[in-house]
């Protein structure tokens, strides 16, 4: 069987690219670690439309369910490897040997391409959006590789439970970070907020709960240099001294310092990308390869304004363009 359209990546933008897809009668499959992506991560959403608020998970879930709704199956798996096929009409993945797999590569671009799945499944798709979303980036100081999972962490609310009644340093800025404070300080005894800038950078409605809550403490115009610990996180090294001190105990570590795009098989199929590794796409989210859309956060879209709703749509409008290359 050979996929109308393989959309690689479960977050908002792969699962809204699906819900049109379906309703365009465009038979399509949706491969990605964790449905729902990021958002399963995000404490509280409270701008996605029609929704004064709701959990992350709970969205993630919502979204998942409604594209799978349509009968669209959801393999939560990686995509190791994309070739173009030399045929579009060749035989069925089940019927295809591992010698007819290899030797498809160089296969001339926008008739089919085949996955092959951090799984071992092997898919055929005639179209492909990229939903890959981003990933969390890392402070690159030292102690952190190694006390990683042992309180240093990328997600407060996976990891916030652990906390209870104790001191937590969030490192950034971003409506993430505030959100973060926010979810922690409902939670932990003391609530430590780093940022290098010497204001925050997220919306009003983020910065007034934290002023509310006295439990949060801002260290504006700072950074970490070191995080200490033997078997766990046990203090913070900073650049600029905290109430005459450049070392402060804490617990745990949340770092929320932004995002960058999962770049792998961008560069592998050789699409353009920004100086950043953003995909660069046009207004219907065509990349630089024939047959290739992208959509969300790992593009240049929507002016990088990474939102569900952003993302949402740029998958909508993928789907959309799909739909129109096919019936050619």
């Amino acid at each position: 069987m050979i996929y109308d359209l393989a959309i690689i990546g479960a977050g908002p933008a792969g699962l809204s690219a699906s819900v049109y897809a379906s309703r365009y009668g465009i038979k399509n499959v949706v491969i990605g670690g964790i449905a729902g992506g990021l958002t399963t991560q995000t404490h509280e959403i409270g701008n996605w439309l029609a929704s004064e608020k709701i959990k992350g998970y709970e969205f993630a879930n919502n979204a998942a369910k409604h594209a799978s709704s349509y009968g669209t199956e959801i393999i939560p798996a990686l995509v190791d490897e994309i070739k173009p096929a030399r045929n579009a009409s060749s035989a069925s993945n089940a019927s295809r040997s591992d010698a007819d797999w290899q030797s498809d590569a160089g296969g001339k671009a926008g008739e089919s391409f085949n996955l092959l799945l951090s799984d071992g499944k092997k898919i055929e798709a005639k179209t492909i959006i990229l939903a890959m979303g981003t990933k969390h980036r890392h402070l690159g100081v030292p102690g952190e590789k190694e006390l990683a999972g042992k309180g240093v962490s990328y997600c407060a609310t996976c990891d916030g439970f652990f906390y209870k009644g104790k001191t937590v340093a969030i490192v950034g800025g971003n409506d993430s970070a505030a959100g973060a404070a926010v979810f922690l300080g409902d939670i932990a005894e003391k609530v430590y907020m780093i940022y290098r800038g010497d204001k925050l950078r997220c919306e009003s409605f983020w910065g007034d709960a934290i002023n509310k809550n006295p439990k949060i403490t801002m260290l504006f115009n700072t950074n970490i240099k070191e995080i200490k610990g033997l078997e766990k996180v046990e203090s913070v090294i900073l650049d600029n001294p905290f109430q005459n001190h450049d070392e402060l105990k804490v617990d745990g570590i949340f770092a929320e310092i932004g995002s960058e795009p999962l770049t792998e098989l961008t560069k592998e199929l050789g699409i353009e990308t920004d100086e950043d590794g953003y995909i660069r796409i046009d207004p219907s989210g065509r990349t630089s390869e024939k047959g290739i859309w992208a959509a969300g956060d790992i593009t240049t879209g929507s002016d990088k304004f990474k939102q569900i709703v952003t993302a949402a749509s740029e998958g909508a409008i993928a789907a959309h363009s799909v739909q129109k290359f096919l019936k050619k």
